[in-house]
């Protein structure tokens, strides 16, 4: 191994780490269905979470990235991590940090203040998604990005997953409640803090690049392509949440189970998405990007069709099958993206990053259809996004 390909190693380990730090935005997954019984909130509220997450990647993800064009990807990803930091500590100084969270009667201050972390950390994470994704294309060796990326959403995975595993282990183990979630990731996004600003990195720009800016990044969405994958990013991100949302209710509601429901919800879901993405950045290493999206896609679209059949085993074997087929889906839209158009790397990822302002706008109209109909129906909001990203991976497979 040369030293070249050693060092890009070393420093892409803070990296992998501030991905971890990115999955705490999906927080809003399981948060849902705790936040549902502690506030006693209908589908829809609930859903207000991720509304609230995810709002910010629609705000902040283009400004972000005509400023990162500016001022360089670390200083964006080390902002990204300070404003992560704060959503967390704010829950922390009103009392939600572990124990029980007592509500008041008549008061929903402390579900105004859980917004409020949700709207910061979402900030945050939609921070470290513009700088993160491109800024691992910096510490990857020749050819080995998609991998890389693949791999970073799996270490996003994990971050995510937290979600699921903490809270029903604090009951059982400490007698405490989600909220332990707050502090424990703040302590995490420190270490990532320090780590990342000690580390030199030294940031890729194509010779024939121009300066980014908002009529750029918005220019882009003229190309039917980018337009295309961006759209792709945005309803995969949509069901992503809806799945991860809408599976604990599924369980609880559908099929009475209670008590570990989330951690039932992980290992169908999340545990199958993170065991999925660590085997596609090793099978992305040998196997065309486009070709491994439309296997992956077709996978989560059989999967969902499955979970419609009326029987509580295959809607399992179906739950399994999505989280699968929605393992690399991201990274490989991503990766093809900016692959194809490295120059413009900056606007792209802020474009991109900006779609997954889906998680904000689908996950409602789940909800919606939930309420009116049964939790079950809901989830032909996924499966219709899935409908339109296989259109798009076949797209892509005729341009290559």
């Amino acid at each position: 191994m040369s030293k070249q390909t050693t060092s890009n190693n070393f420093k892409a380990l803070p990296i992998f780490l501030a991905f971890l730090c990115m999955g705490f935005g999906d927080v809003v997954g399981p948060l849902v269905s705790l936040a549902k019984d502690t506030f006693s909130l209908s589908n829809f509220t609930a859903q207000l979470l991720p509304f609230m997450g995810f709002i910010m990647f629609g705000i902040l993800s283009v400004p972000m990235g005509v400023y990162q064009d500016k001022k360089g990807k670390k200083h964006v990803l080390l902002l990204g991590l300070v404003i992560a930091l704060i959503g967390l500590i704010i829950p922390i100084v009103n009392g939600m940090y572990g124990p029980k969270v007592e509500i008041e009667a008549g008061s929903q201050f402390k579900f105004y203040v859980l917004l409020g972390a949700i709207l910061l950390l979402g900030a945050g994470a939609t921070i470290l998604q513009v700088a993160g994704n491109p800024i691992m294309r910096d510490v990857s060796p020749e050819g080995k990005y998609s991998s890389n990326l693949s791999l970073g959403q799996s270490i996003k995975a994990i971050g995510s997953s937290l979600g699921f595993l903490l809270p029903p282990a604090v009951v059982v183990a400490f007698d405490m409640d989600w909220s332990i979630l707050f502090p424990i990731y703040a302590v995490l996004i420190l270490i990532t803090l320090f780590w990342t600003k000690s580390t030199p990195i030294e940031e890729k720009r194509e010779a024939d690049a121009t300066p980014a800016t908002l009529g750029s990044c918005l220019g882009l969405l003229k190309n039917k392509y980018v337009l295309m994958m961006v759209m792709a990013i945005f309803l995969y991100v949509g069901a992503e949440v809806c799945m991860s949302s809408g599976v604990p209710v599924l369980l609880k509601e559908t099929f009475g189970i209670e008590g570990f429901g989330l951690w039932i919800s992980w290992s169908l879901f999340f545990l199958p998405i993170l065991i999925g993405r660590f085997v596609g950045s090793a099978i992305l290493r040998v196997f065309s990007p486009v070709k491994f999206l439309i296997l992956t896609v077709i996978l989560a679209l059989v999967g969902t069709i499955i979970m419609f059949l009326g029987s509580q085993v295959l809607a399992f074997v179906g739950i399994v099958m999505v989280g699968l087929g929605f393992a690399n889906i991201f990274p490989l839209v991503f990766s093809i993206a900016i692959d194809k158009m490295p120059e413009r790397s900056n606007e792209l990822s802020g474009l991109m990053v900006t779609a997954i302002v889906g998680g904000a706008f689908i996950p409602p109209i789940m909800g919606a259809i939930a309420d009116t109909t049964s939790v079950l129906l809901g989830f032909v909001v996924p499966m219709a996004c899935m409908v339109y990203i296989l259109i798009t991976a076949l797209s892509n497979i005729k341009k290559a």
